[in-house]
């Protein structure tokens, strides 16, 4: 391909840049590298990329004169202040017309005040989520793309062409406009909310197995690739069977007996609580997948507690009353609260899409979002399908679980669902993802809360006022009144 036509340049070769520069000149694209450390650039030419078409830059001013106009630019760098920084850097060096995508986990206020700042100059900004971690970037991603309008009739057949394909025919890319300014960002932000709840889940699943069945990790890989086949189909559940049949080859053991429970995170998980919150929109599956990890990373609090604190030592399969006909039985309760939650966890991540959408004016097209999500990301899932199909029959769907599939699917499975989280409970066994998730449901389908008492409290201490059941209006009472 010549250099005057096709290309697009790329800014950050961490994994996932490197990938994404592989994927785009698979797909017939010239890539114009370019990162801060030269020997990194160097490396990759005479690596991965070597023989393949793409060319290296020594300097972002040698980036710009490289591409043809319009330039399209993808940032790979680190969220926050580095993303600034590369494109205070690039905007002398831009003309008007030009494009900029930044493709990495950005806060969605941030890509806002980015796609003003650059229209301003008279350059186009795309704040694009991306998903699928390096095998995704290298063999097509879910990508979420947002920001100014005028950019996609420019990039759209670009970034549709290294994205993930899904469908009947495997023919239709997981890559469609997501509306302007964050809102490509911010659907990347609610996606991997609703990633940390999955992960969570299925560690709880896990934790169940082995603490109350004394269930090894090969026995489990073998419940989660049975999961998999079934109505847990997923990308997460996949690899969770993947990481348990792993050996760590100095041990002998389990690798994943051998990892510390101290779960790291990057803040995604986090900002979707935070916007919740915000937004008004109940999400505690999500807040508590979050504050599962932060309360895992007091591994040496826990561990002197552990030693300290009193609390039920859970009953063991083979010695405390669980026989050969009870074990199929806890397996299944632990599938339902497993399935329970995750119906949960997608019913709250779209409901704050919706409430964003709403509130920021984004128009987004939930049926759109979830079939984006088909292919490619983390959060794929069979289950996908059925969101879809929800959200088709009806477009003001005010929640998932009030869908006929979901509605009936939750049938199913609460009476298990209920059963393992008494059993946690009896059994000192946390699970905070499956407990919350449920009286996340039970609190939706109440009709009447015990709020009413929290509501007349506020009005005792702070004449903060309260409505009532037979009849319209606000009031107030005097509390200490003897009338």
């Amino acid at each position: 391909m010549s250099m005057s036509k096709g290309t697009v340049g790329l800014i950050g070769l961490a994994v996932m840049g490197e990938n994404l520069a592989l994927n785009l000149e698979s797909k017939g694209y010239k890539v114009v590298v370019y990162n801060r450390t030269a020997s990194r650039t160097e490396a990759f030419l005479k690596g991965p990329a070597s023989g393949r078409d793409i060319v290296g830059a020594s300097s972002l001013d040698e980036m710009a004169r490289l591409l043809p106009r319009p330039r399209q630019i993808i940032l790979m760098v680190k969220a926050g202040r580095p993303v600034d920084e590369v494109i205070e850097q690039l905007l002398p060096l831009l003309e008007p017309g030009d494009i900029l995508i930044d493709g990495g986990n950005s806060h969605f206020e941030d890509t806002e005040r980015r796609t003003k700042k650059v229209e301003e100059a008279g350059l186009l900004y795309v704040g694009t989520g991306i998903s699928g971690g390096e095998e995704g970037a290298l063999k097509g991603p879910s990508i979420m793309p947002g920001g100014s309008q005028r950019a996609w009739c420019v990039v759209g057949g670009m970034l549709k062409s290294i994205a993930a394909k899904a469908g009947k025919d495997n023919d239709e890319p997981c890559c469609e406009w997501i509306g302007p300014g964050g809102a490509g960002h911010y659907v990347k932000m609610v996606h991997n909310g609703i990633e940390y709840v999955v992960m969570q889940a299925i560690s709880e699943a896990y934790l169940l197995m082995s603490s109350l069945l004394s269930m090894r990790a090969g026995e489990i890989q073998t419940v989660f690739d049975n999961w998999n086949k079934g109505d847990l189909d997923s990308y997460l559940m996949e690899i969770a069977a993947s990481v348990l049949k792993k050996i760590d080859p100095e041990t002998g053991r389990p690798l994943v007996d051998v990892i510390s429970d101290r779960a790291a995170h990057k803040g995604t998980g986090m900002w979707t609580s935070q916007s919740a919150l915000e937004l008004g929109v109940p999400a505690p599956s999500i807040a508590e997948s979050v504050m599962a990890r932060y309360i895992s990373s007091l591994k040496a609090e826990r561990e002197s507690a552990a030693k300290t604190l009193p609390g039920p030592t859970p009953a063991v399969y083979g010695k405390d009353g669980f026989d050969d006909a009870s074990k199929p039985r806890i397996i299944g309760a632990i599938h339902d609260a497993l399935k329970g939650t995750i119906i949960c966890a997608y019913a709250q991540g779209f409901a704050i899409l919706a409430k964003a959408s709403e509130t920021y004016s984004w128009q987004l097209n939930m049926p759109s979002i979830a079939a984006l999500w088909r292919g490619g990301c983390i959060i794929r899932a069979a289950m996908l399908a059925d969101i879809m199909e929800a959200f088709d029959r009806q477009p003001d769907l005010p929640n998932l679980l009030v869908s006929p599939v979901f509605r009936d699917a939750l049938e199913g499975v609460q009476k298990g669902w209920r059963a393992i989280i008494a059993l946690a409970a009896q059994g000192g066994v946390p699970v905070p993802c499956f407990a919350s998730s449920l009286s996340y449901y039970d609190s939706y389908r109440a009709a009447r809360l015990g709020t009413n008492l929290v509501q007349a409290q506020r009005d005792y201490f702070g004449a903060h006022t309260y409505e009532r059941v037979d009849r319209e209006g606000v009031f107030h009472t005097d509390w200490t009144s003897e009338e």
